[in-house]
């Protein structure tokens, strides 16, 4: 059954997010059209001005609408320390542990040739560019648990071992081929507190 053209587009602009399917998108459009007019002009207000000036940070590539994430503009961050996530998401479920006080770099996705993603597309230039030329002593990888995370933290292995820096993974504990961001806080701090070494695998 059709609504009408503006109800079904609204429908279908709503399943754009993850986990929406046709029902759920259906009952969230009839509930703003019929009970909450204003928390739906809301929503679209914010939601445009979030597209329209939301970018990236030039330091860590997360999500900002300033040139600079708060993380990066602190004073109090260790900067001996940088964690490599995948996505903004990984990093503001580490940022809520509350365990973790050094730098980020966010990947923006993984390494994945099917979808074509690969090291230009994850700005690992960039990355090491900021190594290079920055008083980072230890690289902390915190990639998903899933083949494709693994897969480009091993890669990252490859790639940073010649700069001579202490490279750690997050710890078991992190069930294989889970994400960070649906991790509660006491997993991902005992992972990260137990977090290993890696070597490439010329050095071994």
């Amino acid at each position: 059954m059709h609504l009408s053209p503006l109800i079904d587009e609204l429908i279908e602009a709503l399943r754009c997010l993850p986990g929406v399917g046709p029902k759920s998108a259906q009952r969230m459009a009839l509930h703003l059209l019929e009970r909450d007019r204003s928390g739906g002009e809301r929503l679209a207000q914010k939601l445009t001005a979030a597209m329209q000036a939301v970018g990236h940070c030039e330091s860590c590539r997360t999500l900002t609408e300033e040139t600079q994430c708060r993380v990066c503009r602190s004073g109090r961050r260790n900067d001996k320390l940088l964690c490599v996530v995948e996505n903004p998401a990984d990093m503001l479920a580490l940022e809520q542990t509350g365990i973790y006080d050094g730098q980020y770099f966010v990947l923006l996705g993984h390494l994945s040739p099917l979808e074509g993603i690969g090291p230009e597309e994850l700005g690992l230039q960039a990355l090491l560019e900021r190594l290079q030329n920055s008083p980072v002593e230890e690289v902390i990888l915190a990639t998903n648990p899933t083949l494709e995370g693994e897969t480009t933290a091993q890669y990252l292995v490859e790639l940073l071992a010649p700069l001579g820096l202490k490279i750690t993974h997050l710890a078991q504990g992190v069930p294989l081929g889970g994400e960070l961001e649906y991790l509660d806080g006491g997993t991902l701090s005992r992972a990260f507190a137990g977090r290993q070494g890696l070597r490439s695998g010329s050095a071994q």
